[in-house]
């Protein structure tokens, strides 16, 4: 087997065979960093283009165009109160000016570059292995391409068919598994055949696990948050609550970091209510495409959770209509919400909407006023989901005037806070518990660290600390492969 430092010069030796600079945490989170010679090399490649200097484009902060874009302020939307039904200040953060039009290339640079950098993935022998129900499989494909790695996609055959159209175009290998977004299992079954069959040619990247995930939304989403929340609110409001669907947990990172620098702040989980998997140890299946189900993630710190709210799929596949089709426009004008705001809805994808709707159930719940500011994310925007729209005319006919209305007034102005839990020390540690039966008893982890992560009080502080860490070594590659320096 090849030591680490030799796996370590054969990537040395593809990243300049293909001109690639790893950007480094410092540089995502503050793109002023990025040396003036790339940020001109830049100006002539496409947002979502298979060029090695699109990994500088893994910020919430890039210019929102195609082409070209160079850096500015967090990308984001606020909601107004005739749209959310709520006192309380709601800003999405959006994922869709990412390259591949979702802040998944995020969640994967973390667990790729880590390992390329420090020796444990040869990109000359081996593929990365990206399991996923969608969105994180494509940023890892995406990644995978741009840092000289072969990738392999493993997700579900149900998932929307521009998922798959998209890893096709990009040249990534395909396996599809049983069933649709709450079928995780299947995916680690498949993930654990085919590393019997294929052993060491594969590299795991199970973002349900690697720290790398969360870390970089502890490292670049949570502080882009609290500086729109500097932009935004003077002295006379409060940063009172973070709402997100918990999914793989990785953007639940983010609000560890929130936590430190705003003490009082109330962090809400979000799945779908018909797979109650937090609320009620329980499962099922469901359409809110990106947000996982039926385990734990091993990287969600349930000490850090305030609420879980569950969101209808019915809910949110009604306003996904309401935000996208004619007659949900013509309701939405009638009652006063601006052309420029429903211009802007194609922000949000399906699991974008799950998210308002989970911010705007914490408003309700909490009473927040016109005093408390919320935040979520768009994970993606419905470039991924137009085949949605289609399956939903075909199955209930043309969205109507009728139909527009009762979405509007009696679905998203009447949401109320049912199926909510304010979870109490024992309700967070039942959830905690739940990780046994996924990663000790299917997945190897150890008991020692599953109660590492809820008795000791560093532990989290200990996988966050490891960003300065890797940006050294980021920094240490890229001194090795020569390439940085023309920019110096």
């Amino acid at each position: 087997m090849k030591s680490n430092e030799q796996v370590l010069k054969n990537t040395i030796q593809r990243c300049r065979d293909n001109n690639i600079i790893i950007p480094t945490y410092r540089q995502m989170a503050n793109p002023d960093l990025i040396p003036d010679g790339i940020r001109q090399e830049l100006k002539n490649i496409g947002l979502w283009d298979l060029n090695p200097r699109n990994l500088f484009r893994i910020t919430w902060k890039n210019e929102p165009v195609k082409q070209g874009g160079q850096f500015g302020a967090v990308n984001y939307v606020e909601l107004p109160k005739e749209l959310t039904g709520v006192k309380a200040r709601i800003f999405v953060l959006l994922g869709k000016y990412f390259p591949t039009g979702a802040h998944k290339v995020g969640a994967t640079f973390g667990p790729l570059v880590e390992k390329l950098v420090t020796g444990h993935f040869d990109p000359t022998t081996q593929k990365a292995l990206w399991p996923s129900t969608g969105n994180y499989c494509r940023g890892g494909a995406f990644n995978s391409y741009l840092l000289g790695c072969p990738s392999i996609g493993i997700l579900p055959e149900e998932m929307s068919q521009e998922r798959f159209d998209w890893l096709e175009d990009i040249g990534s290998e395909i396996i599809r598994t049983p069933g649709g977004e709450s079928n995780v299992k299947e995916i680690y079954d498949k993930v654990k055949e085919l590393v019997a069959e294929r052993g060491d040619e594969l590299v795991v990247l199970n973002q349900f696990a690697e720290i790398g995930n969360s870390l970089w939304h502890y490292a670049i989403t949570g502080p882009a948050m609290a500086e729109v929340f500097a932009a935004e609110c003077g002295t006379d409001y409060r940063f009172s609550a973070l709402f997100l669907t918990q999914g793989s947990a990785g953007t639940l990172g983010s609000g560890d970091y929130l936590k430190e620098v705003f003490p009082t702040i109330k962090v809400g989980a979000g799945e779908a209510l018909q797979c109650p998997t937090l609320l009620y140890n329980g499962f099922g299946a469901h359409r809110i495409e990106g947000i996982g189900d039926k385990h734990v993630p091993w990287i969600h710190n349930l000490r850090n959770t305030d609420m879980v709210v569950d969101i209808d799929d019915n809910e949110t596949m009604a306003f996904l209509r309401l935000f996208n089709e004619q007659e949900g426009h013509r309701i939405l004008i009638n009652n006063g919400i601006s052309t420029d705001v429903i211009k802007g809805l194609h922000h949000f994808g399906i699991s974008g909407i799950g998210n308002i709707i989970g911010a705007i159930k914490m408003a309700k719940y909490y009473e927040l006023n016109e005093h408390d500011v919320v935040f979520t994310v768009g994970t993606d925007s419905m470039e991924m989901y137009q085949s949605r729209l289609s399956e939903a005319k075909s199955e209930y006919g043309e969205y109507s005037s009728t139909q527009a209305a009762i979405d509007y007034h009696g679905r998203l102005l009447e949401l109320g806070i049912d199926s909510m839990l304010e979870t109490s020390y024992y309700d967070r540690k039942r959830m905690h518990n739940l990780k046994y039966f996924t990663w000790i008893e299917q997945q190897g982890k150890t008991v020692d660290e599953l109660n590492a992560q809820w008795y000791d009080d560093d532990y989290w502080k200990r996988q966050y600390a490891k960003v300065d860490e890797w940006d050294q070594a980021i920094e240490e590659f890229n001194e090795r492969t020569g390439l940085v320096k023309q920019y110096q």
